[in-house]
């Protein structure tokens, strides 16, 4: 992430604090806020209504790329939808990045949004550098690429991440306590009726949750795709296990089916038909194991074990979750039959989780970016 120009901003105050003053200012400002992949639906829900309960005024835009919209709609989400994912090719990457930002430029334009807020959706980064909207980036993975051209004027990170690795000017460098999951997992309410429409017997089956490599990713790497084919090679022939499968994409599906007929013929393998709460998902099974970093760390989150079979960089988030067994990185083919325990999960009855630092603190320094750009 380049350098930014350096302004002070002071650390955010107590939430509490914050709304106090800006109840007495009467201060409404608009934040635009861009949904730009999956994970970042339910992070900015709270997010959203912590921020319109302060009297602020929310424009959501969203990008068709895998379960956005179904994600939104589910979160009753008001948003417009711009552009689309195009791809893993650099080429049609970039195009995509520049057409998407030329298609955000008319509704930004007419609404003039006070801030500009994501977690890395680098469009809307192209569009508030042009338009000299302030933005904020909140970011949980240290080895993103942000260019140049793209830079925001805040990042948000969480206190784990150095500092040195974020390549940001310490004046606006804003930290929270514990990962980004914490923000929405202490909402979560679990819903047994979940295994039951898939057809599955928590009781009796050792429910295994998978979810393959982002193929797409401008971080994917080719390792991972070998340790999701062990991983599942690995299960097959345990009768056991039954495997909940959510798939990026429809040609990601298509080739899972292709490889593995057996295990959907004998409805070892299922992928749900519509859109599912993946919180509840991950809740109701025994197991979870991602080629990506969201779910791994909802399970970490949730205190399910889950194991990664992601090949990229490691980030500091994850390698922290590592350091305290909160998650198991699977590095080599070899290792998902020494490290993988098929074993059921004693589910004790949920706990709603009252702890909301980590939002609090997120909604305390955007309330106070806010309030210094004025």
């Amino acid at each position: 992430m380049p350098e930014v120009a350096s302004r002070q901003v002071e650390p955010a105050p107590s939430p509490r604090l914050v709304r106090s003053t800006l109840g007495k200012s009467g201060q409404r400002r608009k934040i635009w806020i861009d949904l730009d992949n999956s994970p970042h639906v339910p992070f900015f829900a709270p997010i959203i209504e912590e921020l319109e309960n302060s009297g602020h005024s929310i424009l959501i835009t969203a990008r068709d790329c895998f379960q956005v919209f179904e994600l939104a709609d589910m979160m009753h989400l008001s948003y417009q939808r711009v552009g689309r994912h195009y791809g893993k090719h650099i080429i049609w990457k970039l195009s995509g990045l520049c057409l998407r930002a030329l298609q955000l430029m008319p509704n930004v334009w007419s609404d003039r949004p006070d801030l500009a807020l994501s977690h890395g959706s680098r469009s809307q980064l192209i569009v508030a550098n042009l338009l000299h909207i302030p933005s904020v980036t909140i970011a949980d993975y240290e080895f993103t690429k942000i260019w140049m051209l793209i830079r925001p004027t805040w990042v948000i990170t969480p206190e784990i991440v150095p500092n040195a690795s974020i390549h940001c000017s310490k004046e606006r460098l804003l930290k929270y306590p514990g990962i980004k999951e914490d923000v929405y997992v202490p909402r979560f309410k679990p819903d047994p009726s979940i295994l039951a429409s898939l057809g599955l017997d928590g009781t009796t089956d050792l429910v295994v949750l998978i979810r393959p490599p982002a193929t797409e990713a401008h971080y994917h790497r080719p390792e991972s795709d070998a340790l999701f084919a062990a991983v599942l090679d690995f299960l097959e022939p345990r009768s056991q296990v039954k495997m909940i499968l959510l798939p990026r994409n429809a040609h990601q599906t298509a080739d899972i089916r292709l490889r593995w007929p057996h295990l959907f013929a004998t409805g070892r393998l299922r992928i749900p038909d519509h859109v599912a709460d993946g919180l509840n998902l991950i809740w109701h099974s025994d197991l979870v194991i991602s080629g990506g970093g969201t779910m791994n760390r909802e399970a970490a989150a949730l205190g399910v074990p889950v194991y990664s079979i992601f090949c990229g960089q490691i980030g500091a988030v994850d390698r922290y979750l590592a350091s305290v067994r909160r998650l198991t990185l699977i590095e080599r083919p070899e290792d998902v039959a020494h490290n993988l325990i098929l074993t059921k999960r004693a589910h004790v009855a949920f706990t709603e989780r009252r702890q909301r630092d980590t939002l609090n603190i997120i909604v305390g320094h955007v309330e106070r970016i806010l309030q210094q750009s004025h």
